[in-house]
């Protein structure tokens, strides 16, 4: 496996790793506990591996999880929206506005795979063998 797929690998590990402790985090009052132990497995796998420290930068780019988690429950927001079924209707009042979610998240997923760029790229001109003139 190159060194570039196995960056990007870690990077998404440490992502999911890094959702799945805001999930517990976010959920702690009902099933939380039972999500933290598959995070804490998931740092010790990743924490175990040669040259985890280069995909750290996903655990920035995990806190964009929960916002497009937001964005899609408000998708109908801001403002009531109401649905039929068969057996009734219902309203609900939509309090926050989807698009700003959406742009806060795609902020900071675009700030991880940035900040995870140019420690590659720092690591690759380090890494660069030296001309001699």
């Amino acid at each position: 496996m190159t060194r570039r797929r196995r960056d990007w690998l870690l990077f998404t590990g440490w992502a999911l790793t890094g959702a799945g402790y805001l999930l517990a985090l976010l959920s702690i009052l009902s099933i939380g506990i039972f999500i933290l132990p598959v995070p804490l497995i998931g740092t010790f796998v990743l924490a175990t591996r040669h040259d985890a420290q280069r995909g750290l930068p996903g655990l920035v780019s995990s806190a964009s999880l929960p916002l497009f988690l937001l964005t899609y429950l408000n998708r109908h927001g801001p403002g009531t929206y109401c649905s039929t079924s068969a057996h009734g209707g219902s309203c609900t009042e939509g309090l926050l506005d989807p698009r700003i979610l959406l742009a806060v998240g795609a902020l900071v997923l675009a700030g991880g795979v940035t900040l995870f760029l140019v420690m590659q790229r720092r690591t690759a001109i380090g890494s660069a063998p030296l001309r001699s003139p």
